[in-house]
């Protein structure tokens, strides 16, 4: 089903003014049927019970804002845009999501035709109005932290935010039986459906693109591709509901608690390798220089052994974790 503007003019205002007007007529040809015993009593009578009648067509839409109507089950349009409209009084608006309140913007109690009477503990009586409109603003879904398994099988507590917005209001309302529950679902879908692509981490042989060779993805270090993958596996699920994706993100990443403190040890150590690594190669490079400025100015002599053990102190101290203490030789080289 697509949808289709229904054909009327903001013409609410002058059916408003003319109803007005007819009501008061009513009460005029009430008041002078019964001074000259007329049947213009009852006229006025059948006036001012159906005169009322009219004021049920009358819809008021505020900007980004649209009415999906149907008459006595038959989808006849979506009312789009701002304006006082006046459409058929049997028409009833149709918005299966009205009081579905997820963690998203746009869930707020706004007015419009159903009413919802509920009785708080003090016994008085609290009316909630739940609005049939349909808004066509951007907003935004939460739909919390969750916990999944890498493709590692690490445990990780991910969330994400959805910016969404409907564009086609018939198949918002038709096609599936409620639009918000649907993109929550999806979202959750699509989440579980991309994370089990990538590891948190950077790791080995692993193929987070499909084409059959290991590259450096991770959910940690390609939070942008990841994001992206994410929005486009949700876009493809609501695409037949009438929704748009405008952008997923992730808000929240880290291991699950109980492997946290392992996979914390687990980097630091991978951090202090590195940074051994790098220590000892400077160290080397030191070395190899001072051999080769040592031998190319001749200022000393040495024979392999010497130079072994040259070799030796000079790696203890420029690779020790503390200040060498120096040791001052007084006597012979030999």
């Amino acid at each position: 089903m697509t949808e289709k503007i229904y054909t009327t003019h903001k013409n609410g205002m002058a059916v408003l003014l003319l109803d007005i007007l007819l009501l008061i007529a009513g009460i005029g040809l009430i008041i002078f049927g019964a001074a000259h015993y007329t049947p213009f009593f009852l006229l006025g009578i059948l006036i001012e019970c159906v005169g009322w009648f009219p004021l049920c067509g009358l819809k008021v839409l505020k900007p980004q804002e649209a009415l999906v109507l149907t008459l006595f089950g038959k989808y006849k349009g979506t009312l789009r845009g701002d304006g006082f409209y006046y459409v058929n009084p049997f028409c009833s608006a149709v918005n299966p999501a009205a009081g579905t309140k997820l963690a998203q913007s746009g869930d707020t109690q706004e007015r419009g035709s159903g009413l919802n009477a509920m009785l708080t503990g003090s016994g008085k009586a609290q009316v909630q109005i739940e609005s049939k409109k349909i808004s066509l603003k951007d907003m935004t879904l939460s739909n919390g932290r969750q916990k999944i398994n890498d493709c590692l099988g690490n445990p990780v507590d991910i969330g994400i935010a959805v910016i969404w917005r409907v564009t086609d209001t018939a198949k918002a309302v038709f096609n599936v039986d409620n639009y918000k529950e649907y993109l929550s679902l999806q979202c959750d879908s699509a989440l579980r459906n991309i994370v089990r692509i990538y590891p948190y981490d950077v790791a080995n042989n692993v193929d987070t693109t499909g084409d059959g060779v290991a590259d450096e993805g991770s959910l940690r270090g390609s939070a942008e591709v990841v994001a992206e993958r994410i929005k486009n596996e949700i876009q493809s699920k609501v695409e037949n509901a009438g929704l748009e994706i405008v952008e997923a993100r992730i808000t929240y990443l880290a291991y699950s608690a109980e492997i946290a403190s392992v996979m914390l040890q687990r980097q630091q150590a991978s951090a202090i390798i590195d940074a051994r690594k790098m220590i000892v190669d400077g160290a080397v490079g030191m070395v190899e220089m001072a051999l080769e400025r040592l031998n190319d100015k001749q200022l000393v002599d040495l024979d392999e052994e010497r130079k072994a053990a040259m070799v030796s102190n000079l790696l203890v101290v420029l690779c020790g974790n503390h200040d060498a203490q120096p040791i001052v030789n007084t006597g012979s080289l030999y």
